[in-house]
């Protein structure tokens, strides 16, 4: 037991060596790289649950669901900010316990969220969730490069973000049953169990965690100087406003072009949801073999994907298949992103951490936007096209960014 502790604490310390190899990880670290995966799993579980429980969640507290949709963009917004700032206002405190008061502030956001008697206390319990969401995220590739060495940083975000795609796949679906059983505070107040078991799973596994440096926002801002880290954000902004400005219309083009029903339809994106768990180990892998490759092989399965769902959509067969392929590229977008610009900031990961999480939370909410947009003036086919046309910037970019 002492010489596993040791083997993760050195591991922990020399996060440059890369000594922790595939074959090497300790059952702590194993345990460690759980953890993480739980607390990914736990806080996006409470992030998607909203979608499986707007109707509901508006008739008790008396609003429109347009307005009780508004929670998730409460919970994106304050995240961007969250994200930026965490790395600065967390100063030299012990990694570990930084990642504990995240899972406590979830516990309790989630808690506030299922006792809200009105919109705002709502609103209030969800923007604690969206500090806890990115501060968390900003954090993780520093930390799991700590945990598993440099060289399997790949290996280890791809099980952390594992818990993202189990999570997208269960929480709407689930949150929708557990609603319809037992009322929707309740879903979310199971939510709260979740961030609870990851926060007693860090607690008992993650090692003790010194803070290197502390970093301040000049320090942050002053990567944006670097071009590998200009083109890793740019890459994360393309690709990600691509993805969600098309895939959030994936089921009205299945309606609409695919001609597809209600059973179909969710059999299909069940496809992608299991695709994308596939994805995250595969993109673990690659971005661990060589990351240029495995930014090219992302952004062209996912072109690909949205180009022939264009073309070819009206299929049903073609549909099926290339909705997993997407599902496939989207798995492993979250893993080779992240790892990409990790690379071009070794000496400042927590740092990039926050530039990565930034990123994607523009990327999101302008995919959202500019997609609702052009499906409402161009048609169902018009989000998808963008996605191909964004992938494929993707692609030139990767194989324009600077080798460092």
């Amino acid at each position: 037991m002492t010489d596993t502790t040791l083997s993760l604490d050195r591991a922990a310390i020399d996060i440059e060596s890369g000594a922790s190899e595939e074959t090497s990880w300790s059952a702590a670290t194993w345990l460690a790289v759980l953890s993480m995966a739980a607390t990914s799993f736990a806080l996006v579980s409470a992030e998607f649950l909203p979608a499986g429980l707007l109707t509901p969640m508006a008739r008790d507290l008396g609003i429109s669901e347009g307005t009780a949709g508004q929670v998730v963009t409460a919970t994106a917004s304050v995240g961007a900010v969250a994200a930026l700032l965490s790395n600065v206002l967390i100063g030299k405190l012990n990694r570990k316990t930084v990642l504990i008061v995240l899972s406590a502030l979830a516990i309790g956001s989630n808690i506030l969220s299922a006792l809200a008697t009105d919109f705002w206390l709502l609103l209030l319990g969800r923007a604690g969730l969206g500090i806890s969401l990115s501060a968390f995220w900003a954090l993780s590739v520093a930390v799991v490069a700590r945990l598993v060495g440099a060289n399997a940083t790949g290996r280890g975000m791809a099980i952390v973000t594992l818990g993202v795609s189990l999570a997208t796949i269960a929480a709407p679906s689930l949150g929708a049953l557990i609603s319809d059983w037992l009322g929707w505070r309740v879903a979310m107040a199971m939510t709260a169990g979740l961030a609870a078991l990851a926060m007693l799973l860090q607690f008992i596994s993650l090692p003790t965690l010194p803070a290197a440096a502390s970093n301040s926002l000049t320090d942050v801002l002053r990567l944006t100087r670097r071009r590998r880290i200009q083109f890793g954000m740019l890459a994360i902004l393309v690709l990600m406003t691509g993805h969600f400005a098309g895939s959030v219309y994936v089921r009205p083009f299945l309606e609409k072009v695919t001609l597809l029903g209600t059973g179909p339809i969710a059999l299909a994106l069940l496809g992608f949801g299991i695709a994308a768990v596939v994805g995250n180990v595969a993109g673990g892998r690659m971005a661990d073999a060589n990351i240029r490759m495995a930014l090219v092989t992302t952004s062209i399965l996912m072109g690909l994907a949205a180009l022939a769902l264009v073309v070819w959509g009206a299929h049903i067969g073609v549909a099926f298949g290339f909705v997993t392929l997407w599902g496939f590229a989207f798995g492993m977008a979250p893993v080779v992103l992240p790892t990409n610009l990790s690379r071009a900031a070794p000496d400042a990961l927590e740092a990039s951490g926050s530039l990565m999480v930034v990123s994607f939370q523009v990327a999101i909410t302008t995919g959202a936007v500019v997609g609702g947009y052009i499906v409402d003036t161009y048609g169902a086919s018009a989000p998808l096209t963008l996605t191909a046309i964004l992938a494929a910037v993707t692609t030139a970019l990767a194989l324009l960014q600077p080798r460092g």
